[in-house]
């Protein structure tokens, strides 16, 4: 069967969302150009990585080609709208791909799906026919940074850190690793 790539070359949207409550949720990138939405899931850490990893490329686009990149997310780009419901998982993310497009001067993200098969890294941005479906979003160094900073707050969103051992807390108690079995008591 063909491979499928979805590409938006100017996305109206591209963002991190949640679906479910802090401890029970499903990560999703949308990507959504004139009316064509596409949502696919991912893992937290996935999330994490590639906000990450796009702040280091920007960092290095902005030293080496000149790329104009705000040092804080440009107001007109700050999106705090949920997902674009409804949500319809196209497929979940295995491999993800990022790039810095010279000619057009956009950071390309590409998000694979998950395959049986390995993924040979010819196939991550570009466009031979065989290989897994993909997602391929082309965005200016400032959407991108809008991007990340979204990432990276739909990432820390969760439950809060535990004090001590830095473990997600749950509503219904947490089991410390570093009291040592022991429950503090309300005396001290």
């Amino acid at each position: 069967m063909a491979r499928v790539i979805h590409v938006f070359r100017q996305p109206d949207r591209f963002i991190a969302g949640t679906v479910g409550q802090p401890g029970d949720r499903t990560f999703f990138l949308q990507a959504s150009q004139d009316a064509r939405t596409i949502s696919v899931a991912l893992e937290k850490q996935q999330v994490a990585v590639l906000a990450e990893r796009i702040g280091s490329l920007l960092d290095e686009v902005g030293r080496r080609f000149g790329a104009e990149v705000p040092p804080d997310t440009p107001d007109d780009l700050l999106d705090s709208e949920p997902l674009a419901v409804p949500v319809e998982e196209e497929f979940r993310v295995g491999t993800m791909g990022l790039g810095w497009d010279a000619e057009t001067r956009a950071v390309v993200i590409e998000l694979l799906a998950v395959s049986e098969a390995e993924v040979d890294e010819a196939v991550v941005l570009d466009d031979t026919e065989e290989g897994p479906d993909a997602v391929r979003v082309f965005l200016s160094p400032a959407s991108a940074k809008a991007f990340a900073d979204r990432a990276d707050r739909v990432v820390r969103a969760g439950r809060k850190p535990c004090p001590l051992c830095g473990e997600p807390l749950d509503a219904d108690g947490h089991v410390c690793p570093r009291q040592n079995g022991y429950r503090r008591n309300e005396e001290g």
